[in-house]
């Protein structure tokens, strides 16, 4: 339950940290790891000066797919197909399956950047 304040008479609710699923939206927890992911992959773009034709080469996409990704349009991109993009631009990535903490019926999946 989101917390509602007042603020200069205008009713504020308090957001979580999946903007996703503020929106009400049915895969809100899938979107945010791609929203995640691509986040880095488009940070790890610029950082090496890339153009998007250049970008599109090493992720073996084309580059309007490229050109989508980096506008935020993600849905019909796998989480699997990001990772192998993070991989193409030179990272590792590890996935860790750990017990969810006791007062959970369910674990999570989160996303972490060294």
């Amino acid at each position: 339950m989101r917390k509602e304040r007042i603020v200069n008479e205008v009713s504020v609710q308090e957001g979580t940290r999946n903007i996703y699923a503020d929106l009400e939206l049915a895969d809100s927890e899938d979107m945010l790891i791609k929203a995640q992911l691509v986040t880095k992959i488009a940070d790890i773009i610029k950082k090496r000066g890339l153009t998007q034709e250049r970008a599109a080469e090493i992720l073996g996409l084309t580059q309007p797919k490229v050109s989508r990704l980096l506008k935020g349009q993600f849905r019909g991109v796998s989480e699997r197909r990001l990772l192998e993009c993070l991989t193409r631009l030179g990272r590792d990535v590890e996935i860790v399956v750990k017990a969810a903490p006791r007062n959970t019926d369910t674990g999570r999946v989160t996303v972490h950047f060294a």
